[in-house]
């Protein structure tokens, strides 16, 4: 199982400097933004420079501005004709299936669609499955908050919920959470992170460099958890039962089999977890 991405880190694709500080950064995945973070008069240079950071061979990700407007059609024809692919594309204001689908082939690489209106939750699944190229999905929760006219998070928690479910019965990954605007409030950072995690999300879009190590501190699982299911792991290779009472008198069957695996990916990918032991 692949360890799933942790951080997304967005950062304007206009600003050579601090894409350099990004690419230097501990986040899993950077994300040259062409869409919120570039003004309209430099979207052009915005366009340029991440096709001169692909050519310099970055493996980076790209949010194109929405692909029914004239600028994300741009932002599309550019990575097309560029030589050297982005490792994906997110793509915003995502309602319409069919044109997801169509923004895919043109793009020919992973797609990551963003549902920031009330249709494009109620479409939720069929933009998850619109394409085999989609590999994941999220919210932009502060546009969605806009559309549904409320100001209270609480609001949120269905939708929420709704991406939880079609991401998985899509048979994509958990998906990360939305960007966390308040950047110096890094206690709630954690705190809203480890609700999202216990909710289904995994990981989160991050917008600076000190978001970073607290979503991946949340991230990080239970030296216990990690314990009990590499335990489990290796008594599943020499058993033969699809179902039975481990040593602590837990049921154990292959939902419970899946789960640890699940811990494993993520452990795996953390140096820092060690089994029995608390950082």
């Amino acid at each position: 199982m692949t360890a799933p991405v942790r951080t997304w880190l967005y950062v304007p694709a206009d600003r050579p400097d601090r894409v350099a500080k990004a690419l230097g950064s501990d986040a899993d995945a950077v994300i040259l933004d062409l869409e919120d973070a570039v003004a309209p008069e430099d979207k052009e240079r915005a366009r340029r420079n991440v096709v001169a950071t692909l050519a310099d061979g970055h493996h980076v990700h790209v949010r194109v501005n929405d692909p029914r407007t004239p600028h994300g059609t741009a932002d599309v024809d550019a990575l097309v004709a560029s030589p050297h692919s982005p490792t994906g594309v997110r793509v915003p204001k995502c309602e319409d299936p069919e044109q997801l689908g169509r923004t895919a082939e043109r793009l020919g690489v992973p797609v990551y669609p963003i549902l920031e209106s009330a249709l494009g939750v109620e479409h939720a699944y069929a933009l998850a499955t619109a394409h085999p190229l989609v590999s994941g999905i999220s919210l932009g929760e502060a546009d969605l908050a806009a559309d549904l006219r409320v100001t209270d998070r609480g609001a949120l928690a269905w939708p929420r919920s709704r991406v939880v479910v079609a991401a998985r019965a899509a048979g994509l990954p958990s998906p990360a959470q939305s960007v966390w605007t308040a950047v110096r409030d890094l206690e709630g950072l954690r705190a809203d992170t480890d609700e999202g995690r216990r909710a289904g999300f995994f990981g989160r879009s991050v917008i600076h460099p000190a978001q970073i190590p607290v979503v991946h501190d949340a991230c990080r699982p239970d030296p216990d958890d990690v314990a009990w299911a590499r335990s489990l792991v290796d008594t599943v290779r020499d058993s033969d039962e699809a179902a039975w009472i481990d040593s602590t008198g837990r049921f154990v069957d292959k939902a419970v089999v899946e789960r640890a695996l699940w811990l494993l990916a993520i452990a795996d990918e953390d140096p820092n977890v060690k089994e029995g032991q608390t950082s």
